[in-house]
């Protein structure tokens, strides 16, 4: 049986070598995002609460790996409601103030305030009365890659 060899991207012809080096450089550049320019998104799932976020680093979005990052955002009183998930994540505060609760512990979130969330630990958040914006961050390429698990109420 003939055994067929996948080309280097040095060998590859044409338009498919350009392309693959092309994909190949871009991936060694830096990405820079402005979020002025990123949809809001959520807020309509009553299952995930009424928190909404902007992605700014996900490799099905930007030419990006190893890193999702995103801005959630709250009213006053919002809510992501308690989950888990496998990977773990950090929460950095922006602006307001929540409290986040992890495996039953209430944690004050406010601007400079960074949490660790270990995997699988059970979190949640509620906004204060000014609302609340935070950063997040996976260890994940994909977003999609997260697969939330919402505690029964």
């Amino acid at each position: 049986m003939e055994q067929i060899g996948v080309p280097e991207v040095g060998q590859m012809e044409g338009q498919a070598g350009m392309l693959a080096a092309a994909l190949m450089a871009m991936a060694a550049l830096p990405v820079r995002v402005d979020l002025a320019t990123l949809p809001l998104e959520g807020g309509e799932d009553p299952a995930f609460g009424t928190v909404r976020w902007r992605t700014l680093f996900c490799a099905d979005r930007t030419a990006t790996g190893g890193v999702v990052m995103g801005i959630a955002e709250f009213a006053p009183g919002g809510t992501l409601l308690p989950h888990r998930h496998s990977p773990a994540e950090v929460y950095f505060g922006l602006e307001g103030a929540a409290v986040v609760t992890v495996d039953g512990v209430p944690q004050a979130m406010g601007p400079g305030v960074a949490l660790f969330i270990p995997g699988d630990a059970e979190h949640g958040t509620v906004a204060g009365a000014e609302g609340f914006r935070m950063l997040y961050v996976f260890p994940r390429d994909r977003f999609s890659e997260v697969e939330y698990r919402f505690s029964p109420l």
